[in-house]
């Protein structure tokens, strides 16, 4: 990836719309599996999105091959797709950008309030 690329997102562009074409390869139900997938794991990347890129890519090939194989997608993921995210994340404590921008603010305020009070 060369700097224009990370600077306009060109590169996640090119990801996005190759992630689309696999996903609408695959039957319907797992289309919508892969529906939830992006929508559980984006609380949990980063600013761009980057970090997600291999786990999606993991997580769309784990459904390619099980469709391929003829296995149902509840078979595949379970029951609990947002569980199946988290672990996917890096397990139930796993940080999500929510979590991230709380604890900067908390110690941003923490810090103004130091300096008022001392």
């Amino acid at each position: 990836m060369n700097f224009w690329e990370t600077i306009t997102g060109s590169d996640l562009t090119r990801d996005w719309k190759a992630f689309n074409a696999r996903a609408e390869a695959l039957p319907a139900d797992y289309q919508a599996a892969w529906a939830q997938i992006i929508a559980h794991l984006f609380p949990y990347s980063d600013f761009t999105g980057r970090n997600l890129m291999p786990i999606l890519d993991g997580a769309l090939g784990l459904l390619e091959d099980s469709a391929a194989d003829g296995q149902g997608v509840h078979e595949v993921l379970g029951e609990d797709i947002g569980g199946f995210c988290a672990a996917l994340a890096g397990g139930e404590g796993a940080r999500s950008y929510r979590d991230r921008w709380r604890e900067q603010l908390n110690r941003n305020v923490a810090r103004k309030l130091a300096r008022l009070g001392g």
